[in-house]
């Protein structure tokens, strides 16, 4: 008996070895998995992925910013696709908030993989899921990682322009208040770390460091943390004044390469964004995940789509709250 019963604790243990990992996630009213949308709308991650595919390979910059748009909705009430709605009389847009004005984009791939899904399936398939998808397809397409996506969130019916200004991470915080913000979503500082990982693509405005070229302290000096070679070569297309929109690489390395370049680079004081370069700077656990990142990328991939995992399960609404929107941009009516 007693051999029987090591027997059958040796192959559930096995099994569980091998079982993948549930990225379910429990949320008030209901769950999010992976399989939402098997019986109602079998083809909805096939549809996301080739419009998102056909977006990236005609403009590389599009994969960094549907993700950003992902981890810009979820910090603002939950992963409720509120980032996608337009001002009208009784909504107030967070189009307009300081971290997305001129600068979160996107919004016309979400419409046009919506009415794709519209099409297929009516009514079905919400802005938010559309957004976690396109998150993750996005990744994979430039060279990262894949993740089972969870699924099932809703639609909100409302926006926050002050929490759009208030919760989003700016470049020009301190280590402290990124952290803060983080923790605030349920977040830890291995999640802050491997998902700062995702400015291993696109772009940064000039306006969104030029504090750290000419007056990074209030004392008209520059931020010695940067390379001064690489400060120079900025300061040639990023003035003290004017030109506030022109792009940068935020991974000169290879910026449309989705790895753990970006780690190397704030190793070699590289960090573009005073918010890279504090991760290694400012805090010691962080300093810790830099190093690790920045010497396996096998690492850095498995925490960024366990941090990716954990930040789509911010807060989504679930069972009858909220609502599907038919258009990203508006409430139903």
């Amino acid at each position: 008996m007693a051999q029987l019963i090591s027997v059958v604790l040796v192959l559930a243990l096995a099994f569980q070895a091998f079982s993948p990992i549930c990225f379910c996630g429990k949320t008030t009213g209901g769950y999010l998995y992976p399989q939402f949308y098997d019986r109602s709308c079998p083809k909805a991650r096939e549809i996301v992925n080739s419009i998102v595919a056909k977006a990236v390979a005609k403009e590389a910059r599009m994969a960094a910013s549907l993700l950003r748009l992902h981890f810009h909705d979820c910090f603002v009430k939950g992963c409720d696709a509120s980032i996608l709605l337009d001002s009208t009389g009784s909504i107030i847009s967070e189009k307009g908030s300081n971290p997305n004005r001129n600068s979160a984009r996107g919004f016309e791939v979400i419409d046009e993989i919506k009415s794709a899904l519209e099409k297929e399936c009516p009514e079905t398939v919400s802005c938010a899921d559309i957004m976690a998808l396109s998150a993750r397809d996005s990744t994979v397409l430039t060279g990262g990682p894949s993740w089972e996506v969870p699924l099932g969130r809703r639609d909100s019916r409302s926006a926050s322009l002050s929490g759009s200004n208030n919760n989003i991470p700016a470049p020009n915080n301190t280590f402290q208040t990124i952290l803060t913000k983080f923790k605030l979503q349920g977040l830890n500082v291995v999640d802050l770390v491997a998902l700062s990982g995702s400015h291993t693509i696109g772009n940064a405005r000039c306006t969104s460091f030029r504090q750290r070229l000419y007056n990074q302290s209030g004392n008209g000096k520059p931020d010695y943390s940067l390379q001064q070679s690489l400060a120079a070569q900025l300061r040639n297309r990023c003035p003290r004044s004017g030109g506030d929109q022109n792009l940068f690489f935020l991974d000169l390395a290879s910026p449309k390469k989705f790895d753990n370049s970006y780690f190397k680079n704030i190793l070699a004081s590289k960090g573009l964004l005073n918010s890279d370069q504090v991760l290694l700077t400012k805090n010691e656990a962080s300093m810790e995940l830099v190093k690790k990142y920045a010497e396996s990328n096998e690492l850095f991939f498995e925490q960024f789509s366990k941090s990716m995992v954990k930040m789509g399960n911010i807060s989504p609404l679930t069972g009858s709250r909220g609502e599907i929107r038919k258009s990203c941009r508006k409430i139903n009516s």
